[in-house]
């Protein structure tokens, strides 16, 4: 059913749309109340159906809604009020309203909780006494009824508190005609509550104020764990924003140079970017050459060269001179841009995820809702009187409620969490472990990964480092800052002077001697290796260094041991090719593809994806964040950039690739748990609800039975282990 309003009530947010040149125009809001799969389906299908409404996507871990619209003349007010109409409030999305939003949702969630148990301990110390009726240690009236009294004056305020994220939920989801799960939580607590303050009242014999607020405080754990895991699962797009500078430097038409707002930067301005600094925007290099490092956003150790009218990507590092550069696109057109928003869409596809327990939900609220109408119904005609049908309608609510069903994903992810963390693995999604149990093909990145990540000298005897040494101290090549970690401290070069993306020259005891590429140096071959370099005295023999990133000591253990559990092996990587096959024949003659950009590893990951593969990720660099967020799962090293670590579902803190292997086998056995709990779930609804049907169950034991079976699915999700 379309949603329409009338324009009076909408109020004017013309101020919050981002106009683009093609006359459209873009609309952020930050929404809030959607918490699962059926909220997303709910809200962009809805909001899709207003007229202007281009495109719609919400990401469930930031609130974010992108809308595209048609025009920038459609009212944004229209879409606010239609999402307040849906149950969902909207306002322009900020990210700092977003972070505050979060927090004081998690306020509110472990405030309740902490109400809840609160209630929970003083309303049973009250009820116990009434309790001991059960034994034949009978109160008398006056103390029941003082008991009774006492446990209504601290257990009801308390529920009442405690159960208002589920009694807000319950009423934002009926007003726009649908149920969620909150609804028969909020209806059994709410009939509990009435029907212990009845028999309260009327000096009945049986009050429940204590299994109300009992039921509540279980239910909040597993809320506040889903609210914690799901904040976790943040989108990596801000981080790699903010790679890029605030501002740029243009220079105007009479050569002065200004600061100028990196959204203001326009295709065809001239920028001036010093050495040290990162490329603003997508540049064309004007004159002289350049050498820039290219490592987080291709991967590649080696510095680019880059010469005059070629393309200087964003998010690049100056390592020379003074660059003055022509701006080929807006900052939101750049690359680095790009691998944000694919970093995005990858995060997006995420939160589409459906869990397990969403499935199950969909078909509880209507049978449950069924089965205590047909027992109160049934009941009063069968004979019983209407407060007897009315408390087997409570019981079967209460017995059957979602506890065991809610806390049975939660507490498996919260003890294998714990778990992969002693053995040096951070789980950041609270769906990743579920998704990493499904994968079938692990790609590995190579720079950083397989290897150690920086460039190592081998086969040099230790006279030719210390004889090459005081040039090498003299530059940030990588491949000579290796060398200089070889030598040691020790003297530097005089008359330095360095050619951009060929080599340095200096004098060395008084001879002039040069370090870099085989024809700068004057050698006259150079031989075939993964990354060398040339240094010589003048009129003397040129010598030829080589260099090697070192294999991690568990590199071949790892790949051999995700062999043996039935998964494929690859790399993908953004270096030199004979660089990526060495490794891939050192590690057991994998596949392998190199020389892949950002883009290029996304959508091979997309490929595998769309020949049915579940693919598992492993990276750690700026080029690898696009192709982690669009994976079925994501690994990052500690190391790794901290976009990428924000795009993966899981960090390792140590450097050891074989926790890969524990992390997918602690993912299998949680599976395993959950679908085991699931099952439990299942049977003990179809043992208990018939129970409270027939009157075998009143609410007291309903809510015992309802504890215990959360407490069954929490012990076995203590099972938790790895191994196969």
């Amino acid at each position: 059913m379309a949603v329409t309003f009338e324009a009076a009530t909408a109020p004017d947010m013309s101020a919050f749309l981002r106009r683009q040149d093609d006359g459209r125009a873009r609309l952020d809001l930050l929404v809030t109340g959607a918490r699962c799969a059926g909220c997303i389906s709910k809200i962009e299908r809805e909001v899709s159906r207003l007229p202007g409404v281009d495109s719609v996507r919400l990401n469930l871990s930031t609130g974010r809604l992108a809308i595209g619209l048609t025009s920038a003349n459609v009212d944004p007010g229209r879409i606010i009020s239609a999402l307040d109409r849906l149950g969902y409030p909207a306002t322009p999305f900020d990210p700092g309203a977003a972070l505050i939003q979060r927090d004081r949702e998690g306020r509110r969630l472990i405030l309740a909780l902490a109400v809840a148990g609160f209630g929970a301990m003083n309303a049973m110390m009250f009820s116990v006494p009434i309790w001991a009726g059960l034994f034949d240690q009978e109160l008398g009236p006056a103390t029941r009824s003082l008991m009774m009294w006492m446990s209504a004056i601290v257990g009801a305020p308390c529920a009442i508190f405690a159960g208002m994220p589920f009694f807000q939920s319950a009423w934002r989801s009926l007003r726009a005609g649908r149920a969620n799960m909150d609804v028969p939580i909020s209806v059994g607590v709410i009939l509990t509550l009435a029907i212990s303050f009845s028999e309260t009242i009327l000096n009945g014999r049986d009050a429940y104020f204590d299994a109300a607020v009992s039921l509540l405080f279980l239910l909040l754990i597993g809320r506040w764990l889903d609210h914690v895991l799901r904040a976790r699962a943040r989108s990596a797009a801000g981080d790699l924003l903010a790679l890029q500078a605030p501002a740029a430097c243009v220079v105007d038409g009479q050569g002065r140079e200004r600061s100028v707002p990196l959204g203001d930067l326009r295709p065809g301005d001239i920028l001036r970017v010093r050495p040290g600094d990162r490329i603003p925007v997508d540049a064309t290099l004007e004159h002289g050459e350049a050498l820039l490092d290219n490592s987080l956003l291709t991967g590649e150790s080696a510095p680019e060269r880059v010469r005059p009218g070629q393309l200087c990507r964003a998010g690049a590092v100056n390592t020379a001179g003074l660059l003055t550069l022509r701006a080929r696109a807006r900052s939101e057109d750049s690359t680095l841009a790009a691998i944000a928003r694919l970093v995005e869409a990858g995060a997006q596809s995420r939160s589409r995820y459906v869990r397990l327990a969403d499935r199950a939900a969909a078909l509880y609220v209507p049978v449950v809702h069924a089965a205590a109408l047909a027992t109160f119904a049934g009941g009063w005609a069968l004979g019983l009187d209407p407060r007897e049908a009315l408390i087997r309608a409570v019981a079967v609510l209460i017995v059957t409620c979602p506890c065991a069903l809610g806390l049975a994903v939660p507490a498996v992810q919260i003890v294998a969490s714990g778990r992969l963390f002693r053995r040096g693995v951070l789980v950041k999604s609270g769906a990743a472990l579920e998704r990493l149990a499904e994968v079938d093909h692990v790609v590995f990145d190579k720079t950083g990964v397989l290897t150690e990540g920086r460039p190592v000298l081998i086969g040099a005897a230790p006279e030719l480092i210390a004889m090459v040494a005081p040039l090498a101290r003299a530059t940030r090549h990588p491949l000579a800052r290796a060398i200089a970690r070889a030598a040691g401290d020790g003297p530097v070069a005089d008359d330095v002077v360095e050619h951009a993306g060929v080599g340095v020259e200096g004098l060395i005891g008084g001879r002039r001697a040069r370090l870099g590429r085989a024809a700068f140096v004057g050698a006259a071959t150079s031989q075939a290796a993964e990354t060398e370099l040339w240094f010589g005295f003048e009129d003397s023999p040129k010598v030829r260094l080589e260099f090697s990133d070192v294999l991690r000591p568990d590199a071949v253990a790892a790949v051999e041991a995700l062999r043996a559990r039935g998964l494929t092996v690859e790399i993908l990587s953004g270096d030199q090719a004979g660089a990526v096959q060495g490794v891939a024949e050192r590690i057991g003659g994998i596949a392998w593809r190199a020389g892949l950009l950002p883009e290029e590893k996304a959508a091979a990951i997309d490929h595998l994806a769309g020949q049915g593969r579940k693919v598992l990720m492993v990276g750690d660099g700026l080029n690898d964040a696009a192709a982690l967020a669009r994976a079925h799962a994501a690994i990052a090293p500690g190391s790794a950039l901290e976009a990428s670590q924000n795009a993966a579902d899981l960090v390792l803190t140590q450097d050891a690739l074989m926790a890969v292997v524990e992390a997918i086998d602690v993912a299998r056995s949680s599976r395993r748990r959950a679908l085991e709990n699931f099952g439990f779930a299942a049977v003990y609804n179809l043992v208990a609800a018939p129970a409270a049907m027939l009157g075998f169950v009143n609410p007291f034991v309903a809510a015992l039975a309802m504890s215990g079976s959360s407490l069954v699915v929490t012990l076995n999700a203590l099972r938790v282990r790895g191994g196969r």
